[in-house]
């Protein structure tokens, strides 16, 4: 089967990035024939994408519609794996041109005009579906405009309007979460032709675990922007009175910030900021690590570092927030905390490094529930029975135009 996937990056970012990849060399692995169209590189290890990829499509600044067009016609694909991509011009070519869409929700972008579904001032999750109120009180019209010459950027409420349009016309969606698939139903998605699929690389209960040594290194993986939470961890980690470590890996806008918060709060000696480290390279400090927090302030799709985390028998310790809920069970495989409670989540930081004995039971209950939940051989072996039903249905069943909006929808 061939498929074309698109998604605005290729490279490594973030999970997302993560999820493409492992799934794209596991199908590659049986003999699909893969494509990938892509907006933009992140510059970060691309010879994995390259490898994953038979041919790669760059989409330019104009005449993206043309592209589209001009790539599958080369191509010829029997299925589109649609992944992030907001894009009008490029959307409407590829619902238009009679291929079956299989669209993969990463995040909040397809629905939120912030993109991440919490207030950046007041840092209050969003539960409401996207409509007027996102542009009044929200005021989600004004964006940060990062890299240009004017702070602020225009994002226009007929678009996201426009986009959710378009993106209802997907054969099939795949979500993360059950907290991900009721969030697209409350903006007008078919509960129906909603999925759930998470594929890790597992490799059994008998694979290399974590240390869980005296070092007592409180690791944290990510992007280092405000939703992700890094100023709330350290000054939790502020408040631990056991001897630690803290390591923070990743880049991101608000490093800076975290950096000088770290220095104030007299962290600079015991609380390292690594930067971006390749994917590949994150295993050695998983191994090294007694614990892995997640101190995300915005609703997480899933939090998929958790579960790579879990892998080495790795106790987690994250905000309640989004779908964490779902894979992180308080007292059993790490501890969910309530949402920016510093007070708590510095508490169960100290108590599992005190606690050796615990860490390792939480740890070991974390493997086993990753490996019997998410294995990748099986996520894939589900994902290949949506591919294969959606590439037997014809221009009819993709192509209509979408289903009127629900009275109670807003847009």
């Amino acid at each position: 089967m061939k498929l074309l996937f698109v998604h605005q990056y290729l490279g490594a970012l973030g999970g997302a990035e993560a999820d493409i990849l492992l799934t794209a060399a596991n199908l590659r692995e049986r003999g699909y024939d893969l494509g990938l169209l892509f907006a933009a590189e992140t510059g970060r290890n691309p010879a994995p994408w390259h490898e994953a990829f038979s041919e790669c499509f760059p989409l330019a600044e104009r005449g993206k519609g043309s592209i589209v067009r001009a790539v599958l016609d080369k191509v010829r694909p029997d299925l589109i794996y649609l992944n992030s991509m907001s894009d009008l011009e490029t959307l409407e070519a590829l619902f238009a041109s009679g291929v079956p869409v299989i669209r993969r929700v990463h995040d909040h972008g397809m629905y939120c005009m912030r993109g991440y579904k919490y207030n950046y001032f007041t840092r209050n999750i969003c539960t409401r579906p996207a409509g007027l109120h996102c542009v009044f009180p929200c005021m989600a019209f004004a964006g940060r405009n990062r890299g240009g010459a004017f702070p602020v950027k225009w994002v226009s409420y007929a678009a996201k309007r426009k986009e959710i349009r378009l993106n209802r016309q997907s054969h099939r969606l795949i979500v993360y979460s059950l907290y991900q698939k009721e969030e697209l139903v409350r903006n007008g998605f078919d509960r129906n032709r909603i999925d759930i699929h998470v594929p890790i690389r597992c490799w059994g209960t008998t694979g290399p675990v974590c240390s869980l040594s005296d070092r007592n290194l409180v690791l944290f993986a990510g992007q280092i922007i405000r939703g992700k939470g890094v100023d709330l961890l350290l000054r939790a980690l502020a408040r631990v009175t056991v001897r630690f470590e803290g390591l923070i890996l990743g880049d991101g806008n608000h490093r800076a910030d975290c950096e000088r918060l770290c220095a104030r709060l007299g962290l600079s000696g015991r609380v390292e900021f690594r930067g971006y480290i390749p994917h590949s390279q994150l295993k050695e400090f998983l191994l090294e690590a007694s614990l892995l927090a997640v101190p995300s302030v915005w609703p997480e799709p899933f939090a998929l570092i958790g579960q790579e985390a879990m892998r080495y028998g790795l106790p987690v310790v994250a905000f309640d927030a989004g779908g964490i809920r779902e894979w992180l069970k308080d007292g059993e495989n790490g501890f969910l905390v309530p949402w920016m409670d510093t007070v708590r989540l510095a508490a169960r930081i100290e108590e599992l490094l005190r606690d050796k004995a615990l860490a390792r039971r939480l740890g070991r209950r974390g493997m086993e529930l990753v490996n019997a939940e998410y294995d990748a051989s099986k996520q894939i072996d589900a994902l290949e029975r949506i591919f294969a039903q959606a590439a037997r249905g014809t221009r009819n069943s993709f192509g209509e135009p979408a289903a009127p909006e629900p009275a109670s929808f807003p847009l």
